[in-house]
């Protein structure tokens, strides 16, 4: 399967700097590195063989490309990364780096690397990348259900969706989770990932967690964060800017896989909304350099827009996400208060037709609209 990332999108980057792909484990970052070019050499710090060759840094340098995969794992790997890019190894060869946790997550090196690469985000399978596979609502169905990994979403069965789910996270916690942090309550992390699988949709206290899991806040935090970092799930903030009223400060979270998503159809609905929006965004922000924000809008009395995006803080977009009701929420007319200028768009599964009121407001299907946003 063809990716939306293609030498077309990376050559003119990776001839002027060191290339970094991030994205979650098993989304396809490996696939694309290999199919960029045919003349390459791959090396994996996760295998043993290849360690010695980024230890003692012999590696063969016939090959147009070099792909140095998790390379994260490598204790001062940026530091590392430094050094190859300035002895001018990029004159005789490109290099492109993958990694399934965040390759920004070392934060402590400072900015080694500073002003030598371009980072490029990898996500999941969405409606819009599957436009000219199959059946509109087939591809949901399957989405919603398999999610958007690449093979389970190609075996096309629950039970293998089922079964990858299951080995995919008992890799992460069990393997990539303590690699890079000194967390063993994997249990307790176990339980935190089956929480927000049934909350997803809903503003999250980290203090309820935190009860709920006989833990304390610090403990919930660290553990959302090294969740986010391993590519688990995402975070949704909320707009606070210019809301007079003010607004609730709890995050929304949301699942890479939307597979995992436990709640009801309206939940794995919104979620992939979320997840569509978010990687088209980063698309444009990595390949454009166009800045983008993504937040939801909610008042202290409850009155809420699902989704607010800013285009490099002046254009800006406030969409709702419903299954079935075409009837035009009025908290559109209070948040176009806060937001004069905002694009209002309602996005509905099971809709018979789309129009558009006497204020401007669009209600349109949702899936036809993720196809092509």
């Amino acid at each position: 399967m063809k990716r939306y990332y293609s030498i077309e999108n990376l050559e003119f980057f990776l001839k002027k700097k060191i290339v970094l792909i991030m994205g979650p484990r098993q989304v396809g970052k490996t696939t694309i590195a290999k199919n960029l070019l045919n003349d390459f050499v791959y090396y994996n710090y996760d295998i043993k063989k290849d360690i010695k060759v980024f230890l003692d840094q012999e590696w063969d340098r016939e090959k147009k490309l070099v792909i140095f995969d998790e390379l994260h794992k490598m204790k001062k790997w940026k530091l590392w990364l430094k050094g190859i890019y300035d002895e001018g190894h990029l004159e005789r060869q490109q290099i492109l780096v993958t990694g399934s946790a965040k390759l920004d997550i070392a934060k402590k090196m400072g900015d080694s690397l500073a002003g030598r690469f371009f980072s490029f985000r990898l996500n999941p399978l969405d409606l819009k990348e599957l436009n000219n596979q199959g059946n509109l609502d087939d591809n949901y169905k399957k989405l919603i259900t398999l999610g958007g990994f690449p093979e389970p979403f190609i075996q096309g069965t629950e039970k293998y969706a089922n079964i990858w789910r299951k080995t995919h996270m008992d890799t992460i916690l069990r393997q990539d989770l303590l690699s890079l942090e000194k967390i063993r309550d994997i249990d307790g992390i176990e339980l935190l990932v089956e929480l927000l699988s049934q909350r997803v949709g809903s503003t999250i206290s980290i203090h309820s967690l935190a009860e709920d899991l006989d833990r304390d806040d610090k403990t919930i935090k660290r553990w959302i964060t090294a969740l986010e970092n391993l590519y688990v799930i995402f975070k949704v903030g909320p707009k606070t800017k210019n809301i007079a009223r003010g607004i609730k400060k709890s995050n929304k979270y949301y699942f890479y896989d939307i597979g995992r998503v436990s709640g009801d159809e309206s939940a794995k609905l919104e979620n992939l909304v979320a997840l569509s929006l978010k990687k088209q965004l980063e698309f444009f922000e990595d390949t454009e350099g166009i800045r983008f924000g993504l937040f939801f809008a909610k008042t202290k009395d409850d009155k809420e827009i699902d989704f607010f995006v800013e285009q490099n803080k002046k254009k800006s977009l406030l969409i709702e996400v419903k299954l079935s009701d075409s009837s035009i929420t009025p908290n559109f007319k209070l948040f176009k208060r806060f937001f004069p200028d905002a694009e209002c768009i309602q996005l509905v599964k099971n809709l018979n037709r789309e129009f558009s009121n006497a204020d401007g407001i669009k209600v349109k299907s949702a899936l036809k609209y993720l196809a092509n946003f």
